[in-house]
């Protein structure tokens, strides 16, 4: 594995936002980074999409012990969420996407950090805009990357019905990213129609969630939270599964970081885990304390011989944390990558790469595309 500096394509701005990536640059420096890439090797592709396929069925098994066990409470999973879940674990409601952010130095196994498998970002630049900047720049080689064509097949078995998509208002990397979706779905020969979060109604003489126009939202992909949905004004209707959501109830188990140690208990010493525990003491004065629901790295702290080295700020960690032990990052000329393996249709689809100097990955980490030969 090597990390390269990258002449900037002319004109780059302008190619990424045709290609739906118009949240490219934020006020302190690029989101999206051509100006470095990372080569891979075949067989370390072949590493990552391996672990990933294991450590999502490993997920899968996880799930099935918290139902079975009645771990709710090791989750924070509120009480009124609980019949919802089973119903959609047993229905083996539809799951379309996910991604895993894994630690890899193309030496040592892949070792997981998180799953982000209810509301995953950063996919226009993965399934598409690296896709198009491989094509300019590195046209001989290939890249970790069937994300697009995954999606669509996915969507097919949904010909002939009408799917509601949804996202909050004015958030240009959720509505670009709803947006592509969309397109993905419609791609697949699948009616849409758009509904934000915000607009979804409902009507109490049917039962059912509606959209402005009045029309039944029969299923509805949502880049929302489940853990936020249950909270708004219309969440009190969610436990009578008025819709079928993409991703579905019981996805709230599988993007849940209470989920890491449950792993652990599970499957110790497994080669692509970290030691996980929901207290500090079993790892002594070094760990990683992370909440159980969070977003893009906030309220993470790294602890080293029980001093903090680095922490985030955010609004997170209500619902308790878990403690992780620190992970061995690849260091490529003093920066961190972070290797995001999307998962479409319960199989390793892709990669895209963030990467950051310090240790922690968050918001503004950039988006760094690959190659491999």
């Amino acid at each position: 594995m090597q990390r390269h500096c990258c002449k900037l394509r002319s004109g780059w701005r302008e190619k990424v936002e045709a290609v739906g990536l118009t949240y490219h640059s934020h006020e302190e420096g690029p989101y999206w980074d051509e100006s470095a890439c990372y080569e891979l090797t075949a067989l370390e592709v072949d590493v990552l999409e391996a672990a990933t396929n294991k450590l999502h069925y490993l997920c899968i098994d996880a799930a099935e012990a918290i139902i079975e066990n009645n771990w709710w409470p090791r989750l924070g999973i509120p009480p009124v969420a609980v019949p919802s879940i089973r119903r959609s674990w047993e229905r083996d409601d539809f799951s379309l996407y996910g991604r895993f952010d894994l630690s890899y130095d193309g030496e040592t196994p892949p070792k997981l950090l998180e799953y982000n498998a209810d509301t995953p970002t950063a996919l226009v630049e993965a399934a598409v805009a690296q896709w198009f900047w491989l094509q300019d720049t590195h046209p001989g080689a290939d890249q970790f990357n069937s994300i697009h064509e995954r999606l669509i097949e996915a969507w097919r078995r949904w010909k002939g019905t009408t799917i509601h998509f949804s996202s909050i208002k004015e958030h240009a990397e959720d509505e670009m990213t709803v947006l592509y979706l969309r397109d993905t779905c419609e791609q697949a020969g699948v009616k849409t129609k758009p509904v934000y979060v915000e607009d979804i109604g409902w009507d109490s003489r049917r039962k059912r969630f509606v959209d402005l126009d009045n029309q039944i939202i029969e299923r509805c992909f949502k880049l929302y939270p489940w853990e936020w949905l249950w909270h708004e004004d219309f969440g009190v209707h969610l436990a009578e599964d008025p819709a079928r959501f993409i991703e579905p109830t019981w996805k709230m188990l599988l993007s849940n970081k209470g989920l890491l140690p449950i792993l652990w208990e599970l499957f110790p010493e497994h080669p692509n885990l970290l030691p996980a525990y929901e207290l500090a003491d079993p790892l002594g004065g070094s760990y990683v304390r992370k909440p159980r629901l969070s977003r893009e790295g906030s309220n993470v702290t790294w602890v080293e011989g029980g001093v903090v080295v680095e922490e985030t700020p955010g609004d997170y960690g209500a619902e308790g944390h878990v403690y992780q032990a620190p992970a061995t990052l690849g260091e490529f000329d003093g920066h961190h990558p972070i290797f995001g393996v999307w998962v479409v249709d319960h199989e390793a689809a892709g990669l895209g790469i963030r990467e950051d100097t310090r240790r922690i990955t968050g918001n503004l980490s950039r988006f760094v595309p690959h190659f491999f030969r």
